[in-house]
């Protein structure tokens, strides 16, 4: 499976060569906030399977612990990941050329849901983290 995206400009282009080793929502504060979405849709993809093609991204390090990956021309969210030793690669769904390719399969920290939003799926929903993180 190859999975393929990028910015709404254009100047920002990845791949992936597998298929998303975890999908789903996140509706933590800082996903909330760095997307001025309710949740983020993201699919997690092995680092070592994925690569910028088109332009390097600008990097914010959104917490301690992980930054987000983000086109310099247009502001287009692209990725987020930790900072240091990072195994996975977390795509927002949003920038794929093809997202029906990663569907949701869980939502996590609905702790943080803003109670006017909710989807219409019977997906799991973790308080936090799945494992509680």
């Amino acid at each position: 499976m190859t999975l393929e995206g990028g910015c709404l400009c254009g100047a920002l282009r990845y791949r992936c060569t597998v298929a998303p080793v975890d999908t789903g929502y996140c509706h933590c504060r800082l996903c909330q906030r760095s997307t001025g979405a309710p949740a983020l849709a993201w699919a997690s993809v092995p680092v070592e399977h994925f690569v910028y093609t088109v332009g390097e991204p600008t990097y914010y390090a959104s917490s301690s612990h992980g930054r987000r990956e983000f086109c310099n021309v247009c502001g287009t969210q692209i990725a987020f990941r930790e900072q240091t030793d990072a195994t996975l690669v977390d795509l927002n769904v949003g920038s794929l050329d093809d997202p029906t390719a990663a569907p949701p399969r869980r939502h996590v920290w609905v702790s943080s849901r803003i109670p006017w939003f909710d989807t219409a799926d019977a997906l799991p929903r973790h308080a936090e983290g799945e494992d509680g993180v």
